[in-house]
């Protein structure tokens, strides 16, 4: 059996899982020194006015719970992105938006969820000094991302970004350089991702994790992986990275999971932060806030 069709195999194995996933809401980070007392940090947005499938009422209300623990106050977006509505927050989040079209179709083509005019909007609230974290998971999200990602020189391949080990999940490390050494990563020794997306970063971002050894595949359906099913090569593609944009900062991400903290099938087994392999991916989720919201150079 090839690597390609192995793959395919493997990632049509992991589908019941990944379906099933529901919040582990009794999940917190313990942290030992917050960077704000409680309730007094900036503000965090996370939308939830996109057809979000990660937001802070469900699936990220752990990601929430981290925040909250380090101080941060913690706000939803439920409407369209404008100037007025970005200037309640000191950070966007964004993780998984879906045009209305792939709502329970997550098949192509999947449009933008965002409009030019919410793109634009974006784009200047960053570079006038706001701080953007955008997440998109593997497709149809990649692709719903992408011309957001784009604005900023970020390019999202619409795809499932696959391990060619065919792990049950990705683990990044500073030994093979697919976790960069860098203040992102500061106190931070393995990272662990859940089949996500990948991306080409523009001249000026650092990146923060690279996927070595992988094969994206890119199916019609999420989750259908056929043997004529297209695939490209991993090199040069990223899972994460950070850039300074004007007078502000993006960081974009490929996978959303691994900020959560859920409990996926029937057995309710932890998938996220929640799991003892990923049990530094908060303090990688704090670091990448802390960086936005400038208490890091």
């Amino acid at each position: 059996m090839n690597i390609r069709y192995s793959l395919i195999a493997f990632l049509a194995l992991s589908l019941p899982a990944a379906a099933q996933q529901v919040p582990d809401t009794a999940f917190r980070a313990e942290i030992a020194r917050p960077a704000y007392a409680k309730g007094t940090g900036s503000v965090v947005m996370i939308d939830a006015g996109h057809n979000n499938f990660h937001t802070l009422d469900n699936r990220y209300r752990s990601f929430g719970n981290v925040l909250e623990s380090d101080g941060y106050r913690m706000t939803s977006g439920d409407g369209p992105a404008t100037a007025e509505s970005l200037n309640t927050c000191r950070i966007f989040v964004i993780s998984n938006p879906l045009d209305s079209s792939n709502t329970g179709n997550w098949s192509l083509p999947t449009p933008s969820a965002y409009n030019a005019e919410e793109i634009a909007a974006i784009n200047a609230w960053v570079h006038g000094g706001g701080s953007l974290l955008l997440i998109a998971d593997h497709m149809p999200f990649a692709g719903a991302a992408h011309d957001l990602a784009a604005s900023f020189g970020f390019e999202y391949l619409n795809c499932f970004a696959m391990d060619n080990r065919r792990r049950n999940f990705e683990r990044f490390f500073h030994s093979n350089g697919s976790l960069a050494d860098c203040e992102i990563t500061r106190g931070v020794d393995t990272v662990v991702s859940f089949t996500g997306s990948a991306f080409r970063i523009p001249e000026g971002a650092t990146p923060i994790l690279k996927l070595n050894d992988y094969t994206l595949l890119m199916p019609q359906t999420a989750w259908q992986f056929e043997e004529n099913t297209p695939t490209v090569d991993s090199e040069g593609y990223y899972q994460g990275a950070v850039m300074p944009y004007g007078k502000g900062r993006i960081a974009v991400m490929g996978e959303a999971a691994m900020f959560s903290a859920q409990l996926g099938g029937p057995n309710r087994t932890p998938f996220g932060m929640n799991r003892p392999e990923a049990r530094e991916n908060s303090q990688l989720l704090l670091n990448i806030i802390h960086w936005l919201d400038g208490r890091a150079p």
